[in-house]
């Protein structure tokens, strides 16, 4: 189950807030490995370590690291003050962190009558990759907006691991990021996606809520066996704390799978199986024959849902300025345009919707 090795920093390659990409020699050679300082103290060259190398000896894309485990020779001081909430439970890693609902919170008595959403926007979304164009598309239109992410843990635990949520966080586009579940390292903690709803919306006073799982999302080419069925469960927590759920798409031309061409075969789960409450749904108003498949495609939401179409008039540019690297899949703005536009469409509609 797990791939072991010791090995020997040699090099710093960056680092970005909560973690330290590095270069180890290892017996079969170097490899690039990741640590979290705030687990496992801050690597220098020259230190042993202990890594996790199944995901190098997997071929993972998105996880395609070493992962450091520990720094033996130099572990790091005790952990000090509040905190009783465990993530990544009963684990060799299992970490206390501090709940924004748990009683020792600053924030306790606040979430522990909070019931509602004030009818915030909440888009839901099943990939990380469509976080930083639903911002595009939102900020083209409504610039100021306060914007928390709440990051499921379908995808990669730490929210460290995200190097887009470092720099939308340093840029202002987030006021922060909460990690709900066995997610963890967000600006705010939370047990559930709810209490995360609820944290986003009054204690880091957000104006919209973006939902999606971390970077990676796991697959197994059936109906039911993907990591993104949260997105249906997210569409539920945020009509029954009563916000306003707006279910972005996937939608892809360039993906080689065809069960994702067009409107993914995950969003129509999601939105249309497991997603119980109504959202409202935006439909890209995408050129061609392949505009019209999507469209084709989304009607078979709208036996529970709004379908809204989304002009994309100028997204391409908006899309074309952002922040961070836009990927999907190893897919950039240019190899699957209709990705991104969509995601950005899903943004462009919730500008609408502030008063």
């Amino acid at each position: 189950m797990i791939r072991w090795r010791m090995g020997e920093v040699t090099r710093i390659r960056r680092e970005w807030p909560g973690a330290v990409e590095l270069d180890v020699a290892v017996p079969e050679g170097e490899c690039r490995a990741l640590a979290y300082p705030p687990l496992v103290g801050r690597p220098e060259p020259g230190d042993e370590v202990l890594l996790n190398t199944t995901a190098l000896a997997m071929g993972l894309g998105t996880g395609g690291y070493a992962m450091v485990v520990a720094v033996p020779n130099r572990l790091p001081e005790d952990p000090t003050g509040p905190g009783h909430l465990v993530k990544a439970r009963y684990t060799p890693l299992q970490a206390t962190v501090l709940g924004a609902d748990e009683q020792d919170s600053p924030y306790h008595e606040l979430l522990r009558e909070a019931d509602s959403l004030d009818g915030m926007p909440v888009v839901v979304a099943d990939l990380h990759s469509a976080l930083a164009p639903i911002l595009c598309g939102l900020y083209a239109a409504r610039p100021g907006v306060r914007v928390a992410y709440v990051m499921l843990d379908g995808g990669a635990l730490p929210a460290w691991f995200s190097m887009s949520c470092a720099k939308l966080r340093e840029i202002g586009w987030l006021s922060g990021v909460v990690t709900v579940g066995q997610a963890f390292g967000g600006d705010v903690e939370a047990v559930t996606t709810h209490t995360g709803l609820l944290a986003a919306r009054h204690v880091l006073e957000a104006d919209v809520a973006i939902v999606t799982q971390g970077p990676g999302n796991l697959g197994t080419g059936t109906r039911w066996g993907f990591s993104g069925v949260s997105a249906g469960e997210a569409v539920n927590a945020a009509a029954v704390l009563r916000g306003r759920p707006v279910a972005a798409l996937r939608v892809s031309e360039g993906d080689k799978r065809e069960r994702h061409v067009g409107v993914s075969h995950h969003s129509l789960t999601a939105y249309g199986r497991v997603a119980l409450a109504p959202a409202q749904v935006p439909v890209p108003e995408l050129p061609g024959a392949f505009g019209e498949r999507v469209r084709d495609q989304a009607e078979v939401l709208a036996v529970r849902h709004e379908l809204v179409a989304v002009p994309v008039d100028g997204l391409r540019e908006a899309l074309s300025a952002a922040p961070v690297k836009l990927s999907t899949m190893g897919r950039g703005l240019e190899e699957d345009l209709a990705y991104f536009l969509t995601s950005a469409a899903a943004g462009r509609h919730v500008a609408g919707l502030l008063g």
